[in-house]
């Protein structure tokens, strides 16, 4: 019963679906047959009494048998068809148990069905000469067969029990199989739909047109079913097209807007660099002026500017003749990476340029008030201080430390400024590193705070 092929099931070779039409429909013998077998002279001996009672006895036995032995079998194909389903689907160790214990309850069935068999093929109940107790002795066979049927049919239905979550997994896949194949096929159309008409615009779009190219075997596999490819490999390829198809779409419809976006930023960089251009030249005046009226100190770091800006610049005019060839040539990426380069390029030297103007327009402030950059400093340490002891007989030395020291830096700081040359740039860069540490101890501080609470 476990494989597709006939079974012998007796010396005669008789299958076990033989067996089946044969017993299917057993003639039971009533009271009422009896004068018909006497009638036209026929030659049949019959038992009376108790013996033909006996024979009956084995042939309820008899069709008893042959219903528990079909309802085996019927659940055993059922069954397999299960298996079939899970199998599949499903590869793992959980499914690959079920398949062996499956093969093992095979067995037992091909046991209790041989018995069976065996019994109905040892005993002719229609014969005329039949002695009653080969009769008694058939039903006591035919009984025993029986009974086993029935029990090993008890451990197939507790099995396909065991089954029930491994087959409603596997019946869950099998069900997003169609729409997900579909839905895969109709994302590839809409890439393709897009596609045209970016090219009908003008565009090539190559790079699309080729990442379309490369899904058409995939969709090959797709077409060719589960049965070739097994239906966790096909789902996981209709999972893997649609989400490249719908990428690809999505890139196509945004590649026109992406085109004229490189053209805006084309013409918006090159005005930048225009503008750049004209503000490196008035580094030289803001030098000339530093060196005149401060030391060393405040605009050696600045010296190279004008030079750098110039180079700077050149090289971002270069890149965006690059990018402009990108985009002519329709090569998107290429467009996009070098406008990148324009920006960072352009960007620096914006900080460069401006630097020089910003030096001197702090430097002019310091020089003709100190006391406004000195204040400031000391209202932030008088506050963090304030902080510190809140709540406190005595700060905290993680706290009072770095406060002690950014006093005394202060302090030295404004030393700095005494002399004929004074350093303000290092004067300027000392209270903003003391104010950087003190910020710090005041983070510190909350934070300790929040958590406390």
């Amino acid at each position: 019963m476990t494989g597709t092929h006939a079974r012998p099931y007796s010396r005669a070779g008789a299958t076990v679906r033989d067996v089946l039409a044969l017993i299917a429909f057993p003639v039971v013998l009533g009271a009422a047959a009896l004068p018909g077998s006497f009638a036209g002279g026929g030659t049949r001996r019959w038992f009376g009494g108790r013996g033909e009672s006996v024979r009956a006895d084995a042939q309820a036995a008899k069709d008893a048998a042959a219903a528990a032995f079909y309802e085996l079998d019927t659940a055993q194909r059922d069954l397999r068809i299960s298996i079939e389903t899970i199998t599949a689907v499903d590869s793992s160790p959980a499914a690959q148990r079920a398949v062996d214990e499956f093969a093992a309850l095979g067995r037992r069935i091909d046991e209790v069905s041989n018995q069976y068999i065996t019994a109905v093929d040892a005993h002719d109940l229609d014969r005329d000469d039949l002695d009653a107790s080969v009769a008694a002795r058939a039903r006591t066979e035919l009984t025993a067969a029986k009974d086993e049927l029935v029990r090993v049919k008890g451990e197939l239905d507790r099995y396909e029990q065991n089954l029930r979550p491994l087959l409603d997994t596997a019946e869950t896949q099998l069900a997003r199989l169609a729409p997900a194949i579909e839905r895969a096929r109709h994302a590839l159309l809409g890439a393709s739909t897009a596609l045209d008409a970016v090219r009908g615009t003008g565009l090539r779009a190559d790079d699309l047109a080729a990442r379309l190219a490369a899904l058409g075997p995939e969709l090959t596999k797709l077409n060719q079913g589960a049965g070739r490819h097994g239906v966790a490999e096909t789902l996981q390829r209709a999972d893997r097209v649609l989400r490249d198809a719908e990428a690809l779409r999505a890139e196509a419809e945004q590649l026109p807007e992406k085109a004229a976006e490189i053209d805006r930023r084309l013409v918006s960089l090159r005005t930048r660099a225009q503008a750049l251009t004209t503000r490196a030249g008035g580094v030289d005046p803001v030098l000339s002026e530093l060196r005149r009226r401060f030391s060393a100190a405040c605009w050696q770091d600045l010296q190279q500017v004008p030079e750098q800006a110039a180079a700077s610049v050149r090289q971002a005019e270069d890149k965006l003749k690059e990018a402009a060839r990108a985009r002519e040539e329709q090569r998107w990426p290429d467009a996009t990476s070098l406008l990148g380069t324009v920006r960072a390029l352009l960007n620096s030297t914006d900080e460069a340029v401006s630097a020089a103007g910003d030096r001197l327009q702090r430097l002019n402030a310091v020089a003709k008030d100190p006391q406004q950059e000195i204040q400031r400093t000391r209202f932030a340490i008088r506050d963090a201080q304030r902080l510190a002891m809140s709540g406190r007989n005595t700060p905290d030395p993680r706290h009072a430390g770095p406060l002690d020291e950014s006093v005394a830096r202060l302090e030295r700081a404004i030393g700095t400024l005494e002399g004929r040359h004074p350093d303000y740039w290092h004067f300027l860069t000392e209270t903003e590193a003391v104010r950087r540490t003190v910020a710090d101890v005041v983070a510190r501080i909350r934070e300790e705070l929040g958590h406390g609470a």
